[in-house]
């Protein structure tokens, strides 16, 4: 019976150490389209393009699309995603960020709760991959968002978006404590028997 609540223990800690993924876009299922609102997303302040293979083919791989930061508006919109967020547990949002590939550079911020990171692209910076982490201290409504500094209708440009969650420690410890409880109620059965 102990190598069952070990087992069970052990593959318990290993599930709950798993990221799960709360939210993942690679802006595929868009048209392309100049000033359009990605589904699922919010624009503020200006606009953005969905642009992909036979429209300035720049994204990750070549192969789908991705947002141009700055709109063909001269006048670089906010791209944001609200999600509800729970204390405790730690997010980390991934995303891919690249230059623009036609000349100059893109300047930005990315925010995720109260975390941020500003950006600094020249044009022909490939995409690379960053990530910011952000535990909420009270359940609630938090943002992602990406803003471009631009306003000249050539801004960085993202892809492959997502958001993780991953336990606190203190989760583990519930779960630990649970378990033990468990194993003792076994123990006292045992022993009654």
């Amino acid at each position: 019976m102990k190598k069952a609540l070990t087992l069970a223990a052990l593959f318990a800690l290993s599930a709950a150490a798993q990221a799960t993924t709360v939210f993942s876009d690679n802006f595929d299922a868009n048209p392309l389209e100049l000033n359009k609102v990605p589904a699922g997303w919010t624009v503020t302040d200006g606009t953005v393009d969905i642009i992909g293979p036979g429209f300035y083919s720049y994204c990750a791989a070549g192969q789908g699309k991705c947002i141009d930061l700055d709109g063909s508006t001269w006048n670089a919109g906010v791209l944001s995603k609200s999600f509800d967020l729970t204390a405790g547990v730690q997010y980390t949002a991934s995303f891919e960020l690249a230059g623009n590939h036609r000349g100059g550079s893109d300047t930005g911020t990315v925010s995720f709760g109260s975390q941020s990171l500003n950006f600094n692209l020249a044009s022909n910076a490939v995409f690379s991959a960053y990530q910011l982490v952000f535990t909420p201290g009270a359940t609630g409504t938090y943002s992602l968002s990406f803003a471009n500094n631009g306003g000249d209708n050539i801004g960085a440009l993202l892809d492959n978006v997502s958001v993780t969650a991953v336990p606190e420690p203190e989760t583990y410890a519930m779960l630990l404590a649970g378990l033990g409880l468990i194993g003792a109620a076994q123990r006292r059965k045992s022993k009654a028997a």
